[in-house]
């Protein structure tokens, strides 16, 4: 009876021996790269790029309203020159080239404070936007007006729509002149004023 138990014992103890053994061997194999490696969350994915916008910067051709609290004879509309500069009473020449419209308030207040006022509030307002560009493979490529809240489809619309030749995978946007980088972007992408935007050509 004992040796029976003995050996239904020991047939127990090799079952569960040779079971861990295999457990080992595929840990093993796991281990030594049998799985492939992780993948990266931006690894694989090519999407257009997208340009952060920003806070706006006043240049050559946008039309202002200036407000100056309780000075009407100092308050009116200017247009930048191409210089992005421009004249008001007293102070005369300012250049707001590259300016958000909040730095540009304190540089006129700062000027104004100069011997003219005491403590004067300036308040401005962008009339009206510098145009931006849309070339290449639109039917009416040039320069359109600008409005708040634009993307590449609503200028591509404004230019006449797409060619037939157009790619619309290969669109790209310079954002500050020409000497910017080309960024590519999705036809979805929110201009800006003085944007250049150029419809790729698809090749058949």
């Amino acid at each position: 009876m004992m040796s029976r138990l003995s050996r239904t014992a020991t047939f127990v103890f090799l079952l569960f021996l040779t079971l861990g053994l295999s457990a080992c061997t595929g840990s093993s194999s796991t281990s030594t790269g049998t799985l492939p490696p992780p993948v990266s969350a931006t690894e694989g994915q090519q999407g257009a790029a997208t340009l952060e916008p920003g806070d706006y910067v006043l240049a050559a051709g946008d039309k202002l309203r200036i407000n100056v609290f309780r000075h009407e004879d100092l308050s009116g509309e200017f247009e930048l020159d191409g210089r992005g500069n421009f004249s008001m009473p007293l102070i005369g020449q300012v250049a707001a080239n590259g300016l958000t419209s909040t730095e540009l308030e304190q540089r006129i207040a700062d000027k104004l404070k100069d011997g003219y006022l005491v403590d004067p509030q300036v308040s401005i307002e962008v009339l009206t936007y510098r145009p931006f560009y849309i070339l290449g493979e639109v039917n009416s490529p040039g320069s359109y007006e600008y409005s708040n809240g634009m993307t590449v489809l609503n200028g591509v619309a404004l230019a006449g729509g797409f060619t037939y030749r157009a790619n619309q995978e290969d669109i790209t946007v310079q954002r500050g002149g020409s000497n910017a980088p080309k960024v590519s972007v999705p036809v979805t992408t929110k201009i800006a004023p003085g944007d250049i935007v150029e419809i790729g050509e698809r090749f058949f």
